[in-house]
């Protein structure tokens, strides 16, 4: 006879947890990050949830979409600039940029850290569902202003403003509306909500 085993059967281990996404529209004057700094505040304001972290940046004097999440490899392949991921802007300039503006945009511009990659740019009109900047932007009277949509694939430090200003059209409001497949639909500034179903790793 074979002796008996003593020992309880193997729990059936439970299945990993989903990684959370969270889509967030960061309003002016918020940092990418929880905590404040001087005279900006912090996402604690807007958010919390435990364990999410940002994935990429966007300046406090930039508005929009900013993505957040619990799995460090998905955080690293949403800022990562290796990985593609397109971003989109909505991007209010100074004066009404010309077919030669765009065009160079289209092509890559030369900043004081070397040349961008081509983008997409267009002309577009004043986005839908845009809401009131708090504060609002300051205009020359003497001077109109414009909207462009700017598809970049990189991320370096204020890079949109600078494209814009070394076309000569200087950036006066800035708001991301996507970063690959997530937009910003349905959410008013300081509103988050789940994405769904994240990206594969």
């Amino acid at each position: 006879m074979r002796p008996r085993s003593n020992s309880a059967p193997r729990p059936t281990p439970a299945p990993a947890a989903q990684p959370r996404l969270i889509r967030f529209n960061k309003p002016y004057g918020v940092l990418s990050q929880f905590t404040p700094e001087g005279r900006w505040r912090g996402l604690k304001d807007f958010i919390d949830l435990p364990g999410v972290y940002v994935a990429g940046r966007l300046d406090a004097d930039s508005e929009g979409l900013l993505l957040l999440t619990s799995d460090g490899r998905l955080q690293a392949r949403i800022a990562d600039p290796r990985f593609k991921m397109e971003k989109t802007y909505w991007v209010q300039v100074e004066d009404e940029p010309g077919d030669d503006a765009l065009a160079a945009l289209r092509r890559g511009v030369q900043l004081n850290d070397g040349p961008t990659l081509p983008a997409r740019a267009e002309r577009i009109g004043t986005p839908p569902a845009l809401w009131e900047r708090d504060p609002p932007i300051r205009v020359r009277q003497s001077r109109p202003t414009a909207w462009i949509a700017l598809t970049i694939r990189e991320g370096r430090n204020r890079q949109v403003r600078r494209m814009t200003a070394a076309v000569g059209h200087p950036t006066l409001r800035l708001v991301r509306a996507a970063i690959g497949p997530y937009t910003l639909d349905g959410l008013a500034p300081g509103q988050w909500a789940e994405a769904g179903e994240a990206l594969s790793i």
